[in-house]
């Protein structure tokens, strides 16, 4: 069944966790909604993974709707596609944050959006929501802040920051955000704050506490080695099996043993003897 904003919501209700993995291209998102996830989350991210930049800030609208469009055509059974607003797309004012989710939904069949900030962009979620687009939230580690914020650091850890990010996930849940990503949030807290919502929590290094985990695919994939938080487990090591698949892709076209016979297509001898003929 195709999940939508209630059956998200109804999972937490049900203290059944809930499932997402950043998705990017069509044939993995086939993959994982066949595999049951819950949610694909088209994020940001892909200005790391997909296009190899230091960061997020530089991802573009048109960036964030190729690929969301490659996601909704491969997750048509199962998961809710999510793609993430990129920087400057909603900040600058509601009317543009209007504009640039609509887009989104219309041009990158999105099922939701999601933008990063607390009371902030409360103003750019209830203005979104009303124009009937489901918004997700994204609190603690905001990438798209890492340069205020001065680097990729743990949030929340002094009182007063743990109250601030509770007071933001009030925020975001009253302004109509109807899941809340905590992102490098201590355990403890993000647990806490879980238990106040009504909204369901999705952590990504914020400890089993959160209603659901999200993880970059790559990185639990074992595919992008540039550097690896903490909070991330191997679920497989395919890095290391596509490495040794193409160096002996590589091996085999050199030592002439690939293709061979069984990997081409035939064509007679007598064509093949009429063209010689022909070109004598």
């Amino acid at each position: 069944m195709k999940q939508t904003v209630q059956t998200i919501q109804a999972k937490k209700q049900r203290g059944e966790k809930i499932t997402m993995l950043t998705c990017y291209d069509y044939t993995t998102a086939k993959l994982m909604d066949a595999a049951g996830l819950d949610m694909l989350l088209v994020g940001d991210s892909l200005g790391n993974v997909i296009l190899g930049y230091e960061d997020t800030v530089s991802v573009t609208m048109e960036d964030m709707l190729h690929h969301a469009k490659a996601v909704a055509r491969g997750a048509k059974e199962n998961a809710m596609v999510v793609v993430d607003m990129p920087f400057l797309s909603y900040q600058t004012s509601v009317y543009d944050a209007v504009v640039n989710a609509g887009r989104l939904m219309k041009e990158g069949r999105a099922g939701a959006v999601k933008l990063e900030g607390g009371a902030v962009v409360c103003d750019q979620i209830r203005a979104i929501v009303q124009a009937s687009i489901p918004v997700v939230a994204h609190l603690g580690m905001t990438p798209q802040s890492v340069n205020t914020m001065g680097g990729f650091k743990v949030q929340g850890k002094t009182a007063d920051a743990a109250k601030k990010l509770l007071a933001d996930a009030k925020a975001v849940e009253e302004a109509g955000a109807f899941v809340l990503v905590l992102e490098c949030v201590p355990a403890k807290l993000a647990a806490w704050i879980s238990g106040k919502l009504t909204i369901p929590t999705i952590g990504i290094g914020a400890g089993a506490g959160c209603d659901g985990q999200v993880l970059v695919y790559q990185d639990m994939l074992g595919m992008f080695s540039d550097y690896q938080p903490k909070f991330v487990r191997h679920f497989a090591d395919v890095g290391s099996v596509m490495r040794d698949a193409f160096a002996q892709y590589q091996e085999a076209v050199h030592d002439g043993s690939f293709p061979a016979k069984e990997h081409e297509f035939a064509i007679s001898d007598e064509i093949m003897a009429q063209l010689e003929q022909e070109e004598k």
